[in-house]
């Protein structure tokens, strides 16, 4: 293994790999993979990836985000993303990826808050198909197994980064860094996210005073059954909605529509907020329901959804899923301009989940993160391409007493997960985040990645007590 390389990316899922792959085989570039290649968001995205089914749905795919997002977007990184998407799906079907088609042509689905049908897809396992067909296209290295605890900065200039490799502390030196690390699921009790998604490098950037923008908008998905032991819970994608199941209470009423006129097709922060509300009212057990599908068709069309349920005793469509909505997707991160450029630090890129790009505002429009992703990482590639390499490196220290873990960490984790889940959810109070607030800053004597998840909680909580008005996912019940 090299010391200094020209780009470092951290992180593995579509936009890791998708800036990889556009940067050139001669290139000295080096992706990190905190676990296995495959332990990613990107792997378990099931529903599909948007795109603009053409140069006409630009203006109505980016109609629909500003809706979605409250108006909260940056108008400019909405338009630039639904534009880039048609480049960027072309240049997977042109690599040779084969999305579902029907007649011979392309086919789409359409989702919550989607004005046409326009979201790809392959099966229900979109993200793992295409985390597959990105792992065989990458010509660079990939080091896994591998964390990154802090990033080497000097001068408002990035160098590299501290990673450990089986527990033992090197440092790597870059010209250009990459973050590309996902988002903040494991800071929550109940999560669809992979086990390797705990908000690390938020935690580096805010010691760092680097700025982090939003971090209090926090997508909740609506339909989660959380009724297992493991911490990542099992998704059921919005496309079964966009398709024709329906959201029920006990007796079969589907009160979604009190609350939105759109019922199951209102935006997710809308269709989780209602299910929250509607249970903490009546008390009634919500549940997905799958009367409108044949079973040849269901089995064919959301195939690991139909066999992870039968595997843990549930037999779909004939049998309803009991449902929860429960933490999905990161909306704000890093803050980064167009191209993915973190603000006032050279050399260091933030792209993906982890970013705060502006395209999402105050809530994600169902499929927009695999092509967030992809775009800004071929924006962030094509930066970094059209700029200098001539980073003079510092001197940093090898030797490092860092403890990643600490005797008390696993409890206090737990302990966390749960805090962040009652007070800074998908209903929040001044008095619930002052609660959490206090919980964090009791924390003492933790180890270096307990230290770095309780940074980002901080972050996430400070946004949320800054921001007392309720807009998109961000619901606040004593304003």
């Amino acid at each position: 293994m090299l010391k200094e390389y020209d780009v470092i990316i951290i992180g593995n899922g579509i936009a890791g790999l998708y800036a990889s792959m556009n940067l050139p085989k001669e290139m000295k570039v080096l992706n990190i993979c905190k676990d296995f290649a495959w332990e990613c968001n990107t792997f378990y995205a099931q529903g599909g990836i948007t795109t603009a089914r053409d140069e006409k749905d630009i203006g109505l795919h980016s109609r629909d985000t500003l809706e979605a997002g409250s108006f909260a977007n940056d108008k400019a990184a909405v338009e630039t993303m639904s534009k880039g998407s048609l480049g960027v799906i072309e240049d997977f079907i042109r690599r040779g990826f084969h999305f579902d088609m029907e007649n011979g042509n392309l086919q789409y689905t359409k989702e919550a808050a989607h004005s046409i049908a326009r979201i790809l897809h392959v099966g229900d396992a979109t993200g793992r198909y295409m985390h597959d067909f990105m792992m065989q296209q990458n010509q660079h290295y990939l080091l896994k197994n591998s964390l990154v605890y802090d990033l080497l900065i000097e001068d408002a200039k990035c160098f590299g980064v501290k990673v450990m490799i089986e527990y033992k502390p090197y440092v790597l030196k870059a010209k250009k860094v990459v973050i590309a690390s996902g988002g903040v699921g494991s800071l929550y009790e109940y999560h669809t996210n992979a086990k390797s998604i705990s908000g690390d490098i938020q935690g580096i950037c805010y010691e760092k005073g680097i700025e982090l923008e939003n971090m209090h908008y926090l997508q909740f998905h609506p339909t989660v059954f959380t009724k297992i032991p493991w911490a990542r819970k099992m998704l059921l994608t919005e496309a079964l909605r966009g398709e024709g199941a329906t959201v029920i209470d006990d007796e079969g009423n589907r009160f979604l529509f009190d609350y939105d006129k759109r019922g199951e097709l209102a935006s997710r922060d809308i269709v989780s907020h209602a299910i929250y509300d509607y249970k903490q009212k009546t008390n009634k057990e919500v549940y997905l329901d799958f009367g409108n599908f044949d079973e040849k068709y269901f089995k064919q069309r959301f195939p690991n959804i139909y066999k992870s349920f039968r595997d843990v005793g549930y037999h779909p469509p004939k049998e309803r899923i009991p449902i929860s909505p429960a933490f999905h997707y990161s909306i704000g991160g890093i803050k980064t301009d167009i191209n993915g450029r973190v603000l006032d630090i050279d050399n260091l890129y933030a792209i993906g989940e982890c970013a705060s790009s502006g395209v999402h505002g105050a809530n994600r429009l169902a499929s927009n993160s695999l092509l967030e992703g992809l775009v800004f990482a071929k924006r962030a590639a094509e930066d970094i391409l059209g700029s200098g390499f001539d980073l003079k490196f510092h001197g940093f220290d090898e030797e490092d007493k860092t403890i990643l873990h600490e005797k008390n960490d696993k409890i206090i984790k737990r302990q966390l997960r749960r805090v962040m889940w009652d007070h800074v959810g998908i209903v929040r109070s001044r008095s619930g985040l002052m609660k959490a607030k206090r919980f964090i800053y009791e924390q003492r004597n933790v180890g270096r990645l307990l230290e770095l998840r309780l940074n980002s909680a901080k972050a996430i909580i400070e946004h949320a007590l800054n921001a007392p008005k309720s807009i998109g996912s961000h619901l606040m019940k004593d304003q």
